[in-house]
């Protein structure tokens, strides 16, 4: 059997779910009796302005938030803390210094007491998704920023999770390295067929990468929207409905 052969279902239900933090004292709602299904395989983005909420719903579904009230449910069971089934890549790729790439892909299999030949393997089958098997033996400090996060995705591909959790991952990228990245992820999510959770900033990477976009406020008393992206894959930024959809989506914002 094939490293990559595994069943997926990755599906998200989110009911009635609240958080809200304090600050000076005061109690500061940030997520409101928020409803949401995510389909099996599906790649949704979540995009607002700051303080909105998009990195707080996605700690809460990787676990490493509580909500105040209401449940998250991966195919029916709730979350309780992190799990197996979910990866989460951040900002950041957080690469461990002293390992390899290919140390740094095979630790999350290792650490789970998978052998060291069999985790291996494994991270070489990421490392070439993402385009890095010249790379292998290379160390963090040897990388540029692009391929360091590539290193990060494929990390978090290699311990094969129904659900990955991609908190703005190419926000920190130059333009021309970003528009490449965001190209990469499109074609791993098709290969992979994993259940992909995006927040950014971006609203042409939310078009890019998402079946749908869900759009948090900020203001008191306003609900979040949901927002279909029926454009045929692979996408072309420069066709006349992604240009519609992208004046769409910044008409959400007050933008122009």
């Amino acid at each position: 059997m094939s490293v990559v052969e595994t069943t997926r279902h990755g599906e998200v239900t989110v009911r009635d779910l609240s958080k809200s933090f304090t600050l000076n004292g005061q109690r500061l709602p940030v997520l409101r009796d928020l409803q949401l299904d995510v389909r099996s395989g599906e790649a949704l983005a979540i995009v607002g302005p700051s303080g909105c909420g998009k990195t707080t719903l996605l700690r809460v579904l990787a676990g490493l938030e509580s909500p105040d009230k209401g449940e998250v449910l991966i195919d029916g069971h709730p979350v309780l803390g992190v799990g197996t089934e979910r990866a989460i890549i951040f900002q950041e790729p957080r690469l461990l210094p002293w390992l390899t790439v290919l140390g740094n892909v095979a630790f999350g299999l290792e650490v789970r007491g998978t052998s060291r030949a069999e985790a291996e393997t494994r991270a070489r089958h990421y490392i070439r998704l993402v385009g890095l098997a010249e790379f292998e033996s290379a160390f963090p400090r040897q990388l540029s920023g692009g391929m360091a996060q590539r290193v990060g995705i494929a990390r978090a591909l290699t311990v094969q999770p129904e659900i990955l959790l991609l908190d703005e991952p190419l926000g920190a990228l130059d333009a021309m390295t970003k528009l490449t990245m965001q190209e990469e992820l499109a074609r791993i999510w098709r290969e992979e067929k994993v259940t992909m959770i995006l927040v950014t900033h971006d609203l042409e990477e939310a078009i890019y990468l998402a079946d749908r976009v869900l759009v948090l406020p900020k203001e008191k008393g306003a609900g979040p929207r949901l927002m279909e992206v029926n454009l045929a894959r692979p996408r072309d930024r420069n066709e006349a409905q992604f240009v519609q959809m992208r004046r769409r989506l910044m008409a959400e914002f007050g933008l122009h």
